[in-house]
């Protein structure tokens, strides 16, 4: 070895190698390679050296620079490269008994020399060597190892540049439809007779390199003429092939693969179809059925799906009678294997079964009826997506415990399923009754078996159940239609196999939700209901992922069925007394879920109960005296035991309260405004009493927000719930509410301010004159008079807090403007806070982005001048107002910032700010008469620079009665001044 051969051979070792020594020998060659005579010294190793290393890097070596380098070299070098590679792969020795065959080495090494001669024909075919592939042709006679080279070549010419299964520059497409041209017309012939003679003569001495030549030829079916292939020499060669049974499967596939091509060619229709017809594809139709793992059984199956596809779509675009005929023919001919393939074999990736399926059931919309072929195709349709949604079984212990495995597999399998459903519910419409058969019949094997080894069967038999209810109609499923009437009973008195397993027992319980309309009609299988939701079946499975969902949709159903339940209260408590005593002892860290399924849904679904006026008021208060009063002494007790925790046990002691607080609110919700405060007053008493409870939560716990966050929910619910009753909490719950509030915490207070304002009008006035100026302080303390960055930027916590705080700022002032409560801003300890109120609204007016909170701010000022300013020329009620209001609002919000070019016209809710600003200005016209004309024809319209005429105009148009006209006009007159200004405008 020389001492490139020996860099070499360093650099490419892996094992225990001076890493100084390996670096050494890299930079090495890579100065080698930066020589100008690199292409020589790579032929001249490429000829004498037997190292394989050695022949590798040569070869990548010239890859390389032949791509960054080919167009500098002489014509000559070019010339010597071109020839070198050439004999190379074509096997011609030079006249050196030393000489070395690259072409008998091994595979990556014969790949990366087809690599180098297709980066030639890249540059140089067909304008410079145009004879490349006519003058490898006689070469071929070599045998083996030169045919070989030649399939390398071409799948390097399909891989490095004409196939579109990767991504192309729009050089290299150019270049692979100018090589592609020249081959069509030059040797595409001759290189088609090559394949079927080299086919024909090694299918029995070397099958191996058969096979290789016709996975090369499948690769170039796409674009070639299809009458060199489709033909009577090569089909029924293809055929003979694919059906011999002494003959290797990778053989028999490379067979299938090439028939798979010229089906899945690109063609007009009308040609397409005789070529379909002329395969005789029913000669393949047995092969499917051997051993599924096989790699033949795997390319018939794919050939046998894509020769479906494309029947298929032959029937679609093809629109004579005769044609169609013909196609659907063909389909389904092709059909029931396609299902066994389906059913039974791995389904190449390429082929999607819901897209093929939705196409041929879109087919049978349009038919007046099914044929019983059809039908039977339906059925087999079903059939295949049942198998399709089951489970594996191998992952049933982790779909139990759900974890992470288990997650993982039922995340993939219900993203998996959706498309599949989809074609349920489409098989569903076009054939309800053969579904709705299919779906008993499904339910009924799956019962049939007494063991648990089809639990995966029980479960997709239910979700079948369960996905064909979406489609179905409200009436339909009222009156039981089809086999409704009988699959629903059936559900509900049937004991499913399987039903310990949390993916059964969920399923379950959701069709049982899902067809609750059937049973609100039927109400004799209440009691039904009622079993599977209050037994192991649902709220006391073993799962707790179970019970828990079953708690959320008992809830539901209660809230369908309601007064229907009143017989029934006695025996629901009582089957539910053990998990209520379990949920209101269990120390909240030993909780397994949270969120939705947290158990309050058991309390909200009993207060719905016992909530209603059709229960008798002695027993409704004996049924909440009973739930309330351990709730009650939880918090109680939580409170003495939060008091005492240590700094691990204390966000258990919490939590614990907060699930109280929340169980009571959910309880609540069953109670209507008018019975706890007419027709029964003592439960609205026994609610007053758990008010007093939680608000001492907040005096023990004013700054821990959770339970300040469950108290202030519960305080909205008993706003809705006492009404007016509720007042003398109010001034202790808000004082403790608002004392050392953090701009997160007083955004919630805000809300329940609002809710407060929307329920009792200007009763809440004494209230709110009490609170505003506490809420006022607090807020323009962190709130600057012209607000805060409306535009994106880097927002931190604290500011996302303020925004949100500034939002609901506006809102709480636009609900106290209107609801008659603006003499609140008058009052002595508010008057403070007026001035920088009244900038924070003008800027914000302006300049806001959000168009809907400018508008909201402009409704607020037009109410303030109609409480605040009688008519012209009387003494103002609030001194300087009116100057502020004509000065600043009507010149920089009603005229400067429409002006300015952001001001969107066609944005509805700029229009809709638009609208409000003319109403504004009405509005100012009407107090404030000729004072409010002389200011904007003084001094705002002509800062403006608008004509004295079109001033004059607008002043007619304002003070006549036609508003719509008053808008059009003044929106026409600001787009002409933009025109004229340019949007030079600068915004004040």
């Amino acid at each position: 070895m020389d001492d490139l051969e020996q860099a070499i051979v360093i650099s490419f070792e892996t094992g225990a190698v001076d890493s100084a020594l390996k670096s050494q020998a890299v930079t090495f060659c890579q100065q080698i390679k930066e020589t100008t005579s690199i292409c020589s010294i790579c032929i001249e190793k490429l000829w004498f050296s037997k190292l394989v290393q050695v022949q590798f890097w040569c070869l990548q070596t010239l890859q390389d620079v032949l791509r960054v380098r080919y167009g500098s070299m002489s014509v000559d070098e070019q010339s010597y490269v071109r020839k070198s590679v050439f004999s190379m792969a074509c096997l011609e020795v030079i006249d050196n008994e030393n000489a070395v065959r690259v072409v008998e080495g091994p595979p990556f090494v014969k790949n990366k020399l087809a690599q180098v001669l297709v980066t030639l024909i890249y540059f140089d075919y067909p304008l410079i060597w145009s004879s490349v592939f006519v003058d490898f042709m006689p070469h071929l006679s070599k045998g083996a190892v030169v045919i070989d080279m030649f399939c390398r070549v071409l799948n390097a010419l399909d891989d490095e540049l004409i196939s579109l299964d990767y991504p192309r520059t729009s050089e290299e497409i150019s270049v692979a439809a100018r090589v592609k041209d020249a081959m069509r017309q030059q040797c595409v012939p001759q290189i088609a007779r090559a394949w079927y003679d080299i086919v024909s003569l090694y299918r029995n001495s070397d099958p191996d390199l058969s096979a290789t030549v016709l996975d090369c030829m499948r690769r170039f079916v796409s674009w070639i003429d299809i009458g060199l292939v489709a033909n009577d020499a090569f089909v029924p060669l293809l055929f003979e092939l694919i059906l011999s049974d002494g003959l290797s499967d990778h053989f028999r596939g490379a067979a299938a693969g090439c028939i798979l091509a010229m089906v899945s060619k690109r063609m007009d229709p009308q040609s397409k179809l005789p070529l379909l017809q002329t395969l005789q594809i029913s000669r393949v139709f047995g092969l499917v059925s051997g051993d599924v793992d096989s790699e033949l059984v795997s390319k018939v199956s794919a050939l046998l799906t894509g020769y479906a596809v494309e029947v298929l779509e032959c029937h679609k675009r093809l629109n004579s009678e005769d044609t169609k005929a013909v196609s659907m023919d063909l389909l389904n001919e092709v059909l029931p294997s396609v299902f066994y393939v389906m059913r039974n074999c791995e389904v190449d990736s390429t082929f999607s079964i819901v897209q093929f399926l939705l196409g041929y059931v879109s087919t049978l919309k349009g038919l007046p009826a099914l044929k019983e072929k059809q039908l039977l195709h339906i059925t087999q349709i079903l059939e295949v997506i049942r198998i399709q949604i089951c489970y594996d079984p191998m992952y049933r212990n982790n779909l139990n415990l759900l974890d992470k495995i288990g997650l993982e597999e039922e995340d993939r399998m219900s993203e998996f399923r959706k498309d599949l459903f989809v074609l349920l519910r489409t098989v569903g419409r076009v054939a309800p009754e053969v579904t709705q058969h299919f779906i008993r019949n499904s339910l009924a094997n799956a019962v049939e078996s007494s063991s648990e080894s089809n639990v995966e069967e029980v479960e997709a038999a239910l979700s079948l159940l369960y996905s064909f209810g979406e489609s179905m109609t409200e009436e339909a499923m009222k009156a039981g239609s089809g086999c409704l009437s009988e699959l629903i009973p059936m559900l509900l008195t049937t004991q499913f196999p399987g039903h310990s397993y949390r993916l059964v027992a969920l399923v379950y319980l959701e069709n049982i939700t899902r067809y609750m309309k059937f049973i609100q009609e039927n109400s004799q299988y209440i009691p039904n209901v009622l079993g599977a939701f209050l037994d192991e079946r649902g709220l006391h499975h073993q799962n707790v992922h179970v019970s828990r969902r079953a708690g959320y949709l008992f809830m539901r159903v209660v809230k369908l069925l309601k007064s229907k339940l009143v017989p029934f209260i006695d025996k629901i408590l009582q089957n539910l007394q053990d998990t209520l005593s379990q949920l209101t002892t269990l120390n909240f860290a030993s909780r397994e879920l949270s969120g939705t399924e947290d158990g309050s849904h058991i309390f909200e679904a009993i207060g719905i109960i016992i909530g209603l006026e059709d229960v008798p008021a002695e027993k409704q208060s004996d049924y909440l005296s009973l739930l309330l009063t351990p709730l009650c002494q939880q918090i109680e007790a939580g409170l003495v035991q939060a008091k005492a925790a240590s700094s691990e046990d204390f966000p258990v002691k919490i939590a614990n309260i907060q699930f109280a607080i929340v169980a009571i609110n959910a309880l609540s919700k069953g109670f209507s405004e008018r019975l706890v405060t007419a027709s029964r007053p003592g439960i609205g008493l026994m609610f007053k009493q758990t008010l007093d409870v939680l608000l001492r939560v907040l005096i023990e716990f004013p700054k821990v927000e959770p339970l300040r966050s469950k108290v202030t929910s519960f305080i909205h619910r008993m706003v809705d719930t006492l009404g007016s009753a509720v007042f003398p909490y109010l001034p202790k719950a808000l004082e403790q509410l608002l004392a050392d509030s953090e701009p997160k915490e007083m955004v919630g207070f805000l809300v329940l301010l609002n809710q407060l304002i929307c329920k009792f009008n200007s009763a809440l006035r004494d209230i709110l004159e009490e609170v505003y100026p506490v809420v006022a302080d607090r807020i323009f303390k962190v709130i600057p008079r012209d607000g805060l960055p409306s535009r994106p930027g880097a927002v931190t916590e604290e500011l996302r807090e303020l925004i949100e705080l500034q939002r609901m700022l506006y809102t709480f002032l636009h609900v106290i403007a209107t609801h008659d409560l603006s003499s609140v801003f008058l009052t002595p300890k508010s008057t403070v806070y007026l001035d920088p109120m009244m900038q924070l609204l003008l800027n914000t007016s302006c300049n806001h982005k959000d168009i809907t909170v400018r508008k909201a701010c402009v409704q607020i000022f037009i109410k303030l001048i109609k409480d605040w300013c009688a008519k012209p020329y009387s003494e103002e009620k609030v001194p300087g107002f009116q100057n502020f209001v004509i000065e600043a609002f009507a010149t920089n919000c009603c005229l400067y910032s429409v002006l300015d070019k952001s001001f969107d016209f066609s944005d509805a809710n700029t229009h809709a700010l638009f609208g409000e600003i003319i109403t504004a200005q009405k509005v100012m016209y009407e107090k404030f008469g000729n004072a409010f004309l002389m200011h904007i024809m003084s001094k705002s319209f002509p800062s403006a620079q608008i004509p004295q005429d079109l001033a004059e105009q607008y002043c007619q148009k304002l003070q006549g009665n036609d508003i719509r006209g008053l808008k059009s006009y003044y929106q026409s007159l600001i787009e002409n001044l933009r025109l004229q200004q340019n949007g030079s405008h600068v915004f004040r």
